[in-house]
């Protein structure tokens, strides 16, 4: 039987590795994005476009066994920061693009998990939705979108065990990718690899993040965790 994946953010660093990490491992596997040049086209943060995403690709390969929500922006440029400098328009996008939008993928995909037997749903969240980011990484609408990712799809993982869907989050910490292009620019920051990732002193890879999120969604006695690839980040 072939195993149908759907990953979003297909066209980020992130969901780009995803991509060829299920393929490699045997998947079909249909990218969407909102931005163009991917099987599937959309925001996801409308329910539309997000019941249309999984909708085509079920239509086209007549099953869905996973699920990798590796979309999501960062709202700096809009305003965001600690929480009494955020400006609205960052706290309202940032939501939008990290929160609400996992909550109609998974709310027009679990179906058809079930209806495939069973499956896999994997979000990819941050190390921020787990610890506090301190004045180098004071984003708080990101870090609350993150940690919103970590309690509904916990509830997912409870709720619908019984109907063998399993719902996990990656959780990473800095990975070399544009979205971190200011964090890989910045001097201070670099400085500190070695105390926020000691593992390697430096930016993860998205191959790691794909592995971790392969590993999730083969993993068939692992739901509602959150596994963190992060260097040790969230060791200490």
């Amino acid at each position: 039987m072939t195993r149908v994946a759907l990953v979003t953010g297909a066209a980020g660093a992130i969901g780009d590795a995803t991509i060829e990490a299920f393929r490699e491992a045997g998947y079909v596997v249909v990218g969407a994005d909102r931005r163009p040049g991917c099987d599937l086209e959309g925001d996801l943060a409308g329910a539309t476009a997000a019941r249309a995403t999984v909708d085509a690709a079920v239509d086209r390969h007549g099953r869905l066994d996973a699920v990798v929500a590796a979309h999501g922006i960062s709202g700096r440029s809009l305003g965001d920061g600690p929480v009494a400098d955020c400006t609205e328009e960052a706290w309202d996008a940032v939501l939008s693009a990290n929160l609400r939008s996992v909550y109609l993928l998974s709310r027009f995909a679990v179906p058809r998990l079930i209806d495939a037997g069973g499956g896999a749903f994997v979000a990819v969240g941050s190390v921020l939705g787990l610890v506090g980011g301190d004045d180098d990484f004071a984003t708080h609408s990101y870090a609350a979108s993150k940690a919103g990712l970590v309690g509904l799809v916990r509830a997912i993982a409870v709720t619908y065990a019984r109907d063998r869907v399993r719902a996990n989050v990656v959780a990473p910490g800095l990975i070399a990718t544009p979205m971190s292009a200011r964090a890989q620019g910045d001097a201070g920051v670099r400085s500190r690899l070695s105390e926020l990732q000691p593992l390697t002193g430096d930016f993860g890879r998205p191959e790691d993040v794909a592995q971790a999120a392969l590993y999730l969604a083969q993993a068939e006695f692992a739901t509602g965790t959150v596994l963190a690839v992060d260097g040790g980040w969230t060791a200490k």
